[in-house]
């Protein structure tokens, strides 16, 4: 019986391209930023699993009690430490801290360029291959849910929406791309919507 296609052949295939840098000013090109500005690194795992014939994308619901983006739907990532020897580093620590996911069950397909955030962010996106099925564990306190959805919806173009808010008095747009009652917009948004003109 033979295998049908590899799902994650498109994705290493999507990553081959160039690609550009993003930021959550994308939509809002009369705001300036400044030359002079410090960002911090950080690096965001987007872990990809097979399931069925195609992959699903994992996510996680922030704590509401965090500082930075509490309560949003995000990837597990964070700030770079001083003992991370790269960006993948950070990632996959991360990942292992905040949902349990081992390193040595991963498998690094490529990454994203770089996506700058309003908190003062440069992120780097690591899109990976989960090997094996695992249990999610929640880190408390800064994870409230883990949960997955299917790649296929978050990688298609026509599935995100430029939407709007008031932020610092002034008003903000941002892509979204909504699956059932996970609202997922701002950077994590942007980011897929980055995979998924790639995928395109």
């Amino acid at each position: 019986m033979l295998a049908g296609p590899d799902p994650f052949e498109p994705v290493a295939a999507a990553l081959a391209v160039p690609g550009t840098a993003s930021s959550d000013y994308d939509l809002n090109p009369e705001y300036v930023l400044p030359e002079n500005r410090t960002l911090r690194s950080a690096a965001v795992l987007v872990p990809l699993i097979r399931s069925g014939g195609g992959l699903r994308v994992i996510l996680t619901k922030r704590s509401s009690a965090l500082k930075y983006h509490p309560g949003q739907i995000a990837f597990p990532g964070g700030k770079a430490d001083d003992g991370d020897e790269d960006a993948d580093a950070t990632a996959l620590r991360e990942a292992h801290e905040e949902i349990g996911l081992a390193p040595d069950n991963v498998e690094i397909i490529g990454r994203l360029s770089g996506h700058e955030t309003v908190t003062g962010f440069n992120i780097t996106p690591v899109i990976a291959r989960v090997v094996e099925p695992f249990d999610p564990v929640p880190e408390p306190g800064e994870v409230d849910e883990v949960f997955s959805v299917p790649f296929a919806h978050v990688a298609d173009a026509a599935q995100f929406s430029v939407q709007s808010r008031r932020w610092r008095g002034q008003r903000r747009y941002y892509f979204a791309v909504p699956y059932g009652h996970y609202y997922i917009w701002g950077a994590t948004a942007r980011i897929l919507r980055g995979l998924a003109e790639r995928m395109a």
